[in-house]
């Protein structure tokens, strides 16, 4: 059976992007890249609402990608061979290696997804991540000493979830990486 997490860059004061609905804050360094590239390497399958996925398909997958540098091209390497599930109702076609989903049969499509997937399954953006957060197995957050303001939240706004810490990292930038449990 699979395990759904969902893990994003945050600020210190919560936010995935700022009240522009900037990412840029969360910019790794190269030791943080690292890490998210091996993330990645063990995701079974990386599911992304409409917004995040365009994010990620516009930078990851454009031509210049490939003379990144040794780590951001590996990562464009490990992203574009992950098959990618995007949860829409407004994108009428998704890039190859990808597979279109509506958004009102995500629920349904993920709990089919992690009874038949062996391994992770990883969410990525605030609203996919909200609309199933019951079926949430695991939170990552890699907080970044940034404060922003505002923006989008991580965690739904008015939701008491209990969790269990069950790995934490610090990076020489002053990233920290924090992974809960959902407690049962």
């Amino acid at each position: 059976m699979g395990t759904l997490t969902y893990t994003m860059s945050i600020s210190l004061d919560g936010y995935i992007s700022d009240p522009a609905g900037d990412i840029g804050f969360a910019n790794p360094d190269e030791e943080v890249h690292r890490f998210a590239n091996q993330q990645t390497r063990d995701a079974a399958a990386l599911l992304f609402g409409r917004s995040l996925y365009e994010v990620m398909e516009d930078f990851w997958t454009a031509p210049e990608r490939a003379d990144a540098d040794e780590v951001e091209a590996e990562f464009a390497r490990l992203y574009t061979a992950t098959p990618r599930i995007v949860f829409s109702d407004s994108l009428e076609s998704v890039a190859p290696g990808c597979r279109l989903v509506r958004r009102a049969d995500a629920v349904e499509e993920v709990t089919r997804l992690k009874r038949e997937t062996d391994g992770e399954l990883a969410v990525g953006g605030a609203a996919l991540a909200a609309s199933l957060l019951d079926l949430i197995d695991e939170f990552g957050v890699r907080v970044v000493p940034a404060v922003v303001g505002g923006g989008t939240p991580f965690f739904p706004l008015g939701e008491d979830l209990r969790l269990r810490l069950v790995e934490q990292r610090t990076f020489g930038c002053g990233t920290v990486y924090l992974r809960y449990a959902r407690l049962t």
